[in-house]
């Protein structure tokens, strides 16, 4: 599959509606998808990479802050990404801002992104594997050093999702959820249906072991949660734009 044209027909949404508490002492003034990352935007390294892979239709889930988003999306030069946006009337979570986008979406599936994390892997295999494993919601599995602060996913040899297992804060290698989502319809109706806010703890990890797919690898990713991770946020891309695997 071409990376030029792979994600044509797949709608994207963004989850950005966080507060971003974690981050008020380096980020006082905007919301966590406008981190400046060094003479960039994260919002604007985001769509960029994902114009990489043909998508053509991003949905922007928000909240906090979100007339700042919105202005920002307006002053983009036009371009080959139709970019929309659905405004939580208070803060509704992960699952209930993907919930109140979900009209939104014509495609099947739906890739949906974290807007606070990064991870630089192929989308086009992603989306090769998911259709493979005929799974109703595929996931991006990364391995990093330090597991214990994310919390792990374990995975069989065919690579469907045992478990989850929560963060730690103990020091340890293993493959984490990247936050990148490859949502079916089934599922989708699933998220509608549901009555939690949190779409990790209220969805994924209540699923029966054996339902969720994961593409797991040891992909660059980056956290821009904490001050600690933005301040790191610069050094990170400048390792993805030399050709350097790295990840934060």
């Amino acid at each position: 599959m071409a990376a030029a044209a792979c994600l044509a027909g797949i709608d994207v949404a963004v989850l950005a509606g966080g507060l971003g508490t974690r981050l008020r002492d380096a980020l006082p003034d905007r919301p966590k998808v406008l981190a400046p990352i060094g003479n960039e935007v994260f919002l604007d390294r985001l769509l960029a990479w994902l114009g990489r892979f043909g998508v053509r239709r991003v949905v922007f889930c928000l909240g906090y802050r979100s007339d700042q988003v919105v202005a920002h999306l307006k002053a983009r030069p036009p371009g080959p990404i139709v970019l929309d946006w659905i405004i939580e009337p208070a803060p509704l979570g992960t699952l209930g801002a993907l919930r109140l986008a979900l009209p939104r979406f014509a495609s099947d599936p739906v890739l949906v992104l974290n807007g606070d994390t990064f991870v630089d892997v192929d989308l086009c295999a992603f989306l090769d594997s998911h259709r493979q494993s005929r799974a109703a919601a595929s996931i991006v599995g990364t391995q990093v050093d330090d597991a214990g602060r994310y919390g792990r996913i374990e995975c069989d040899d065919a690579g469907w999702v045992r478990r989850f297992i929560e963060k730690t804060g103990i020091p340890e290698a293993g493959t984490i959820n990247a936050g990148v989502y490859l949502f079916g319809r089934s599922f989708l109706d699933l998220c509608r249906d549901g009555t939690g806010a949190s779409l990790e703890r209220d969805v994924l990890t209540t699923r029966p072991a054996g339902t969720l797919h994961a593409f797991t690898g040891r992909f660059p990713f980056l956290d821009i949660g904490t001050s600690q991770d933005l301040a790191r946020a610069a050094a990170f891309v400048r390792g993805l734009d030399s050709g350097r695997v790295s990840d934060a």
